[in-house]
């Protein structure tokens, strides 16, 4: 189907890779928890968006020239590393009112969606998986038309799930709102998953 060569193996790989836990589903759900829904959607966006750019930079063949300029792929794996841990070192510190009573400052859903969109860009191994992905599912007379329809398909799933995502993450955040502490302890869960996934992706690519 659409020159997709084993369609639905194809769709289930997708999904599979969407269920696999990353620093954009913790920055969707942070987001959720904090601000609800539109923050959480907003977070959602910035996290395909950039998932698109690394898409877009695979089919154009951006993963070449970083193997031939290991320097330049080994600074942004570095980079990468040293934001995540930032950005949950942020978390670890940022002072969360336990009490019911209190509620989160609102911040505009355009703060999510930049956290969201820098946090998918600071693993640049994702576009390594999108080059050695996509020709999996290739078949040897495919159209150029047929790679813009395989990312249509990563884009259209990844938004349906993290938006599902989004739904029951806030939910679970409404009914952690009545608990006292719950939100301290989701920030600092988050925070310590953010540098856990900072701390992996540096010891990974030393």
């Amino acid at each position: 189907m659409f020159e997709i060569q084993n369609y639905t193996s194809f769709v289930l790989a997708v999904i599979v890779f969407q269920l696999i836990p990353g620093p954009g589903t913790i920055a969707i759900l942070n987001a959720t928890a904090r601000n609800g829904i539109r923050a959480g959607s907003a977070a959602v966006l910035g996290t395909v968006a950039g998932d698109f750019v690394f898409m877009v930079a695979a089919v154009a063949g951006l993963a070449a020239i970083m193997h031939s300029n290991p320097v330049v792929f080994q600074a942004l794996q570095w980079f990468g590393a040293a934001y995540l841990v930032w950005i949950g070192i942020q978390l670890l510190r940022a002072k969360v009112e336990g009490s019911a009573v209190v509620a989160e400052p609102k911040r505009s859903p355009a703060v999510y969606f930049r956290q969201a969109f820098a946090v998918s860009l600071t693993n640049p191994k994702v576009i390594l998986f999108f080059v050695s992905f996509f020709p999996l599912f290739l078949t040897p007379d495919a159209s150029p038309v047929t790679l813009g329809i395989m990312m249509a398909h990563v884009t259209l799933l990844s938004l349906l799930y993290q938006g599902l995502l989004v739904l029951l993450g806030n939910r679970v955040a409404n009914a952690l709102r009545a608990l006292r502490s719950a939100r301290r302890v989701a920030t600092r869960l988050a925070g310590i998953a953010l540098v856990g996934f900072g701390i992996k992706l540096a010891t990974s690519n030393r």
